[in-house]
């Protein structure tokens, strides 16, 4: 079973998307800030990152430069939603593997995790 982290201060976008994938098999770990994403990071080992761009403390892109120093997860997976930065997180490729814009289609973001990921759950 793949585990996807998901990184939201918006706890019912964290909520609902973490539904949908639970009802697709995957095990999801939750962090409302960056610096709590990066401590799960650590401890679960994710197979996949999901992470919103405008959070306190560190934003999305500022999260993704912390993930990429570590080698263990230089080429880990990162899909960015963003209400208004997709254009910033498509210019950023070596960080954010796929990009978002909310409101995104669900099932367009579960195609694109079960393909990042390389199985089905």
């Amino acid at each position: 079973m793949s585990t996807v982290l998901i990184v939201d201060d918006e706890y019912v976008i964290a909520d609902i998307l973490a539904f949908a994938l639970e009802d697709e098999g995957y095990m999801v770990v939750k962090g409302s800030s960056a610096r709590k994403g990066l401590d799960i990071l650590e401890r679960d080992r994710p197979s996949l990152v999901i992470t919103d761009y405008m959070m306190p403390g560190m934003n999305g892109a500022e999260f993704a430069r912390e993930i990429r120093k570590r080698a263990a997860f230089e080429h880990l997976p990162i899909i960015l939603m963003t209400g208004g930065q997709g254009r910033e997180g498509r210019s950023a490729p070596d960080l954010f593997t796929r990009v978002f814009d909310k409101p995104f289609d669900i099932g367009a973001m579960l195609a694109a995790v079960a393909e990042l990921v390389g199985d089905t759950p």
